[in-house]
Formats: C-alpha cells, structure tokens, sequence
C-alpha cells in the first residue's frame, strides 16, 4: 500500500510561484509513474502533469505548459510540481496520485481510473 502526502500549498499573488512536494512511501517509488490533479471548487477534478517511472519525461496539460514543471527524486521518494506565473484560475486542491501501470498515451495519463494512490491533497490559492 502506496501513502501520499502533498505539501507546500498556500496564498500566493498572482503572478507568484509555489512548489508542492509529495512524499511517497510504502512502496517502490521508482517504479511508479505519479501525476498531479488538481479540484476546484464546484468542478470536477481535472489532470495537470504527469511523469514517466521509465523515462522521467513529462507530460503536462495545455493550461500549465511552459508555467509548471514536474520533477521526481527516486532518492527521496518524492515527485515535485513547480508552479509560476500563477494565475487566480489555477486556485484548487492539488492532489498526487501514483499508478504501477505503463502508460504510454496521453489519454491514459489525464484518466483519473488509471491512478492507484491518492494523496489527501493541498490547497492552492492565488489571489488578483
């Protein structure tokens, strides 16, 4: 059994950056490949990136390109998301989720029903 444990969410200012950790344990974090979503208020929960266990590359949704970045430490057991040039329309609940299966398209990373693990998930505020 896989535990996930988000952190590093706050109230940042638009334009701001945050960096949310999470921490895995439990398992064999490398041969997992983790995701982030994210769950706004009144809206279904929605994939932002994901990262490869075989390869490390990500895969990033088209609303955060070029302003997210995910990144893992095998060493730590830890998949990082950082976030810049925030925007008020990125506030949500930020969630990890973690999955053994070999996902090769990206229809299969957005799939929420392809993640085993779920972390409890982190507040994201940005004010205008």
């Amino acid at each position: 059994q896989v535990q996930l444990v988000e952190s590093g969410g706050g109230l940042v200012q638009a334009g701001g950056s945050l960096r949310l950790s999470c921490a895995a344990s439990g398992g064999t974090f490398s041969s997992y490949s983790m995701g982030w979503f994210r769950q706004a208020p009144g809206k279904e929960r929605e994939f932002v990136g994901f990262i490869n266990w075989t390869n490390g590359m990500p895969y990033y949704a088209d609303f955060v390109k070029g302003r997210f970045t995910i990144s893992r430490d095998n060493t730590k057991n830890t998949v990082y998301l950082q976030m810049n040039s925030l925007k008020p329309e990125d506030t949500a609940v930020y969630y990890c989720a973690a999955t053994r299966r070999t996902l090769i398209t990206a229809a299969s990373y957005v799939d929420r029903g392809n993640y085993d693990y779920w972390g409890q998930g982190t507040q994201v505020t940005v004010s205008s």
